[in-house]
């Protein structure tokens, strides 16, 4: 019998999305770099050089959930997206420092879409290389990318095909580089930098140009709402910066931003198969796109610890869609907690309206 993690047998499952800028730094640069004149040739020979070099081979060929290679041109794949939680200063801990962001990115190659989910950073799950329950960041303390990727797949029980690492420098350079992104701050924010000193952002509420370590302190804060709202908010940050990217203005910085990437990412993504993602963004600046976040409450683990502890009815309908996606079967338990979630989402909307 054939597993169900094989690629094979991709169905088209039709549900409204949201038209939304694609949020990675990577596919906003491919779609102008490959233009094959001029200054988009010369970005092309440097984003290979630069991107190439970002390649590491960890040893995994492929997630264990699959029977077969995949690629992003021909199957439906995921790639996790982590943001590492160090610094030049007091945090260098390479692969034994915790991640801060994590958001399981799923592209199904058919129709051209993606789904997108934050895992927040406290959520209380499984980490294999442990062999016991503990906070999801800590598993790249414990064993890098390859430990985090285990913890993801047994968590959202759906194969991680690709993974992109970036640093805290990543994301404030390329902000730099393209002169900041608007953005409406929510609240007053009065934060640390991206070196750990404090009271150094101050921001207030309203629409307003952000630099690098502004939209990093925005993005990180945690202390003015919930770990819901943290991903949110990290998302739609991360689209300002992908607007920005796309926008005809910022492809004179895209040398900058290569430079800014490169030297701060890590992935085992060929610079080929990142020149696939260029698929997903032909004729069009924005892609069918659906944004979802884990689900749960503040809690307690054994050891008394603060941690997040996930819906689990929320969290099957969030397997199941990832599943169904991916065009992965899932069983007759997992179909029936989605449609149940699914029902009570629609009661909802229906009672919201009459009100």
């Amino acid at each position: 019998m054939s597993s169900p993690y094989q690629r094979t047998g991709r169905r088209r499952k039709k549900t409204q999305k949201r038209r939304i800028v694609f949020f990675t730094l990577v596919l906003p640069l491919l779609l102008v770099l490959f233009t094959g004149a001029g200054y988009g040739a010369f970005l092309y020979k440097k984003a290979e050089t630069v991107l190439s070099e970002s390649y590491m081979n960890d040893g995994r060929e492929k997630s264990a959930l699959r029977d077969a290679d995949v690629h992003p041109l021909e199957d439906n794949v995921s790639i996790l997206f982590m943001g590492i939680d160090d610094n030049n200063t007091n945090r260098k801990y390479g692969d034994n420092t915790r991640t801060d962001a994590l958001v399981l990115a799923t592209l199904n190659v058919e129709d051209k879409s993606i789904k997108m989910v934050s895992i927040p950073r406290d959520s209380y799950a499984y980490i294999p290389a442990e062999g016991q329950k503990n906070k999801i960041n800590h598993a790249h303390a414990v064993g890098g990318p390859n430990a985090t990727i285990e913890a993801v797949e047994e968590l959202l029980d759906v194969p991680v095909d690709y993974y992109v690492r970036m640093n805290f420098y990543a994301f404030i350079d390329v902000v730099d580089a393209l002169n900041g992104i608007k953005f409406d701050v929510p609240f007053e924010v009065n934060e640390k930098n991206s070196e750990d000193k404090h009271n150094a952002i101050q921001l207030e509420p309203g629409m307003q140009t952000l630099d690098g370590q502004e939209a990093l302190a925005l993005a990180r804060s945690r202390k003015y709402d919930s770990d819901i709202e943290r991903g949110k908010r990290q998302q739609e940050i991360l689209q300002a910066i992908a607007k920005k990217a796309l926008s005809i203005n910022s492809i004179t910085k895209y040398d900058e931003i290569l430079e800014a990437v490169g030297s701060n990412m890590r992935t085992d993504m060929t610079f080929s198969e990142m020149k696939s993602l260029i698929e997903y963004g032909k004729g069009d600046d924005v892609l069918n796109f659906d944004s979802m976040t884990l689900v749960g409450s503040d809690d307690s683990s054994s050891s008394g610890a603060y941690v997040y502890s996930l819906d689990e009815i929320e969290l099957e309908a969030v397997k199941g869609k990832l599943q169904r996606h991916l065009d992965i079967e899932m069983s007759s338990d997992e179909e029936d907690s989605e449609m149940d979630f699914e029902e009570n989402e629609t009661e909802e909307e229906s009672y919201s309206t009459e009100e």
